[in-house]
């Protein structure tokens, strides 16, 4: 969570002169946002008690705060006002890119590892399905990231010629991947499973990861 909301604040949440000072403390106050507000929630939906564990309470408020963290950061950009945008309208290079990607990715990713869908698909699905998935997230990368006429995709999305092209659609599903099983071994759902079970859980929620961060690249920059 940390590295991704110094990622974001860093690459698009605010100015390009921003020191890196001001981008960890920006950082901080988010992420601090993010646990106040994940224990509010979780005891106004009465999910955590006295009488729970530690670490399972713990458990919930980091995972519960990590969405709530990067969503803070992103909307503070959004209010940020139109000055800002422009300011921020200059190319982002290929660590700004993947940061972004990867926000896209666990902002969706997380939103769809905890139901049962995702075990049950990645522990039934053949290999061939499989590889059908992967290549239907990669086509749904190519299509976001350079079909759509999102505002301010010219800037992010038009590499040049089919090899950038090809490049930018493999990172980002890369990128998708490594979020997706992130995000799935938060969640406890690797434990006591086979690498085939790992590959497939992975693969599968690949699919809704890469569309966020196909999506997250474009969207989240502006």
């Amino acid at each position: 969570t940390c590295v991704l909301l110094l990622g974001y604040n860093r690459y698009s949440g605010l100015h390009p002169d921003t020191s890196w000072a001001e981008v960890v403390i920006d950082s901080v106050e988010e992420l601090g946002i993010g646990l106040v507000l994940s224990v509010v929630i979780l005891v106004a939906l009465d999910r955590i008690s006295p009488g729970q564990q530690v670490d399972e309470i713990l458990g919930r408020i980091v995972v519960e705060a990590l969405v709530i963290a990067i969503g803070v950061s992103v909307g503070t950009a959004q209010l940020g006002g139109d000055e800002e945008r422009e300011d921020r309208d200059q190319p982002v290079g290929i660590g700004g890119h993947l940061i972004l990607a990867a926000c896209g990715a666990v902002l969706f990713a997380a939103n769809v590892a905890p139901t049962e869908e995702i075990v049950v698909l990645g522990t039934e699905l053949p290999p061939r399905q499989l590889i059908g998935l992967a290549v239907l997230s990669m086509t749904l990368c190519g299509l976001v990231l350079y079909f759509s006429d999102f505002r301010g995709t010219r800037r992010l999305s038009r590499p040049h010629g089919r090899f950038g092209a090809l490049r930018g659609v493999v990172l980002t599903y890369a990128v998708s991947l490594v979020s997706a099983a992130l995000v799935l071994w938060l969640f406890g759902r690797f434990d006591g499973t086979g690498l085939s079970a790992v590959v497939g859980q992975t693969v599968t929620l690949g699919v809704a990861a890469s569309l966020g961060a196909s999506a997250g690249k474009l969207l989240l920059q502006q």
